[in-house]
């Protein structure tokens, strides 16, 4: 007697059941990713293959859609998302912009750009209306010739040979989407991000370059309680002291006369965020501030409190260890978690740093590869920032910016739909400024 036929056990053969086959399209199982699953309804309807992966959007409750390339017709953003009846003009934007925007000084790309922003919907009469907001800024100073070279050879540890592996075509002038103009939609998103923390619970985020090449601003010459808006720029490197900041300026001058580039560190802090922002465990708040950190042009490195030094420590000295102040509040005597522990926020000062490479493009020679995939040397031209950290510092208060202001959003959405438990939670309430909007919020 022949043996039966054994069968797979019915949860197996559930998970493979296939999909109906289409126009000459290979059936999918149903446990394939919806991204790629297609209907299939009358004969004559051709089915539908969606694959999403775009990669220019930011956020999940306030989203940032970023457009534009170095030298086409202009960049910008859309937000959606945007609470309704915030006050805002391109003016509040612009303020931002002008702090990004090239030819600032003498240690910046020589490029002249306004960056003149314009609102082009969102709004009426001063004030958001809660639809998609639609921001533009027009490209003015393109010099497309002087890429000419980079059309035919890539240019060492820039983006240019990348974006042919993965596309077959790219935008040669200025490096298209990779350019740093691409965060001009970032910063202007980031302008009402601020506006509305400081609005909201009287966030305040303040960033500054702590190190240039080998010129490192000691740890303890920021008193992160007290610094300012004004100290941070007070000079053209962004550096609150001005000891410092002369010997950083000056790494930059010597480079830049000879051709060359180097790279540096910005540290960002953010005052008065209000506890429990973030969420575990894959969108722990650090975690979320490390991806938009990185998704800046040039950036290498993130860490948030004592970092990479906090390996050198042991347990006991670590630590944070927590007390009662004088109202009554749980308070860390020391902040070495840099404001966020298990990826929520403690109340505590939020602070990191990010370490950006020395800018691709210099005007050295440089051995590299042809499109044609011959080895060739390279002179590039076209105007480059010698030193990417003074500009970048606006980029990154931006990003920190966008990421506490998606999670707020979030964390309201979640935690403060019903009462809360006021023995452990505190809610999150208008900051003093919030008069600004008044009586529109009543």
């Amino acid at each position: 007697m022949a043996a039966p036929v054994s069968q797979p056990p019915v949860a197996a053969r559930a998970s493979t059941r296939l999909l109906p086959r289409s126009r000459g399209l290979g059936a999918l199982p149903e446990s394939a990713p919806a991204s790629l699953r297609f209907s299939v309804g009358r004969r004559r309807r051709a089915a539908r293959l969606e694959v999403k992966a775009s990669g220019n959007v930011f956020g999940n409750h306030f989203q940032v859609a970023t457009y534009g390339e170095s030298h086409g017709g202009g960049v910008g953003c859309v937000i959606s998302g945007c609470p309704p009846r915030i006050p805002l003009t391109e003016a509040d934007m612009q303020v931002e912009l002008d702090r990004r925007r090239p030819g600032q000084s003498r240690i910046t790309t020589p490029r002249k750009e306004t960056d003149t922003c314009k609102i082009l919907s969102g709004t009426h009469e001063g004030m958001t209306t809660g639809t998609p907001i639609h921001v533009f800024v027009p490209n003015t100073d393109q010099r497309g010739g002087d890429y000419s070279e980079m059309a035919k050879a890539y240019r060492p540890s820039h983006a240019d040979a990348t974006y042919d592996f993965k596309y077959g075509v790219r935008a040669v002038q200025g490096g298209g989407r990779s350019s740093a103009r691409e965060t001009i939609g970032r910063v202007a998103a980031g302008a009402l991000a601020k506006k509305i923390l400081k609005l909201k619970s009287g966030v305040e985020i303040l960033a500054f370059v702590s190190k240039v090449h080998q010129v490192v601003l000691p740890e303890d010459a920021v008193d992160f309680e007290t610094v300012t808006m004004e100290q941070i720029e007070s000079n053209i490197v962004r550096c609150p002291d001005p000891e410092y900041a002369e010997k950083m300026i000056a790494a930059i001058d010597k480079v830049r006369i000879r051709g060359d580039s180097i790279g540096g560190v910005v540290t960002c802090i953010a005052r008065n965020v209000p506890r429990g922002i973030g969420s575990p465990v894959f969108d722990k708040l650090e975690a979320e501030l490390a991806k938009a950190m990185l998704s800046l042009p040039a950036s290498k490195g993130f860490e948030i409190g004592s970092g990479f030094a906090g390996t050198d420590f042991t347990g006991s000295e670590h630590n944070d260890e927590f007390y009662m102040d004088e109202a009554g509040n749980v308070r860390t005597r020391t902040n070495r978690s840099g404001g966020v522990q298990g990826g929520i926020s403690n109340g505590e000062i939020i602070y990191f740093k990010v370490a950006f490479k020395p800018t691709a493009t210099i005007g050295k020679k440089q051995n590299t590869v042809s499109r044609e995939h011959q080895d060739v040397e390279l002179l590039a031209r076209g105007r480059h920032d010698p030193c990417v950290v003074p500009r970048a510092v606006p980029m990154v208060e931006s990003m920190a910016a966008l990421v506490l202001m998606d999670q707020l959003m979030a964390h309201i959405a979640q935690c403060e739909m019903f009462p809360l438990n006021f023995s452990l939670q505190e809610p999150i309430g208008m900051a003093s400024s919030a008069s600004e909007l008044a009586p529109n919020l009543s």
